[in-house]
């Protein structure tokens, strides 16, 4: 009987240490190489990505922390500054009260491919815990999920290696 309660125990630990992980998913921005930019589909599509990796996350059992838009906007001197600056980023993480922040950016150099690319940053010392890059062809929002499942397995397999990405035609999209 003991064992049972102590097993019992031991396993609430676990659960409970899982869902403290606090992670701020700062908006992705979109670096669009093509011969037409930002056109409004993929500022839409780049918009779609950081709500996707937010529930895909929150689905893995992480505890998904809130940057307002405004601190966002006043920490970042222009485009790349955060992606590039950890430091800053985890300072915007740390006010927020997150363990972990994740900046990304929708990197697309051509019409028929682009990159979800994130950096995972540990809040209490700046320091870069991943890069992660995931390709996704064209702009179809299937294929653009399937990058933001890819990108959640490449962060939970740095952090906790919870998540299991979901069958194929299991979730809604956007």
């Amino acid at each position: 009987m003991k064992t049972t309660y102590f097993l019992l125990l031991i396993a609430l630990s676990i659960v409970q240490a899982h869902a403290e992980t606090r992670i701020a998913v700062l908006d992705f921005e979109l670096n669009d190489l093509t011969m037409k930019p930002r056109i409004p589909a993929e500022i839409d599509r780049t918009a779609g990505v950081k709500p996707l990796l937010e529930r895909e996350l929150k689905n893995a059992g992480y505890r998904i922390v809130v940057v307002e838009p405004k601190a966002q906007q006043q920490a970042n001197s222009g485009f790349g500054y955060l992606f590039d600056h950890n430091e800053v980023a985890a300072e915007l993480g740390k006010a927020a009260g997150a363990d972990y922040v994740l900046v990304g950016r929708l990197h697309k150099p051509s019409f028929l491919f682009a990159y979800l690319m994130g950096h995972l940053i540990r809040v209490k010392d700046g320091r870069l815990i991943g890069n992660y890059i995931s390709e996704t062809k064209g702009g179809d929002k299937k294929l653009t999920l399937k990058a933001v499942e890819s990108l959640t397995v490449k962060i939970d397999s740095d952090l906790d290696k919870h998540y299991t990405p979901p069958p194929p035609g299991q979730k809604s999209l956007y």
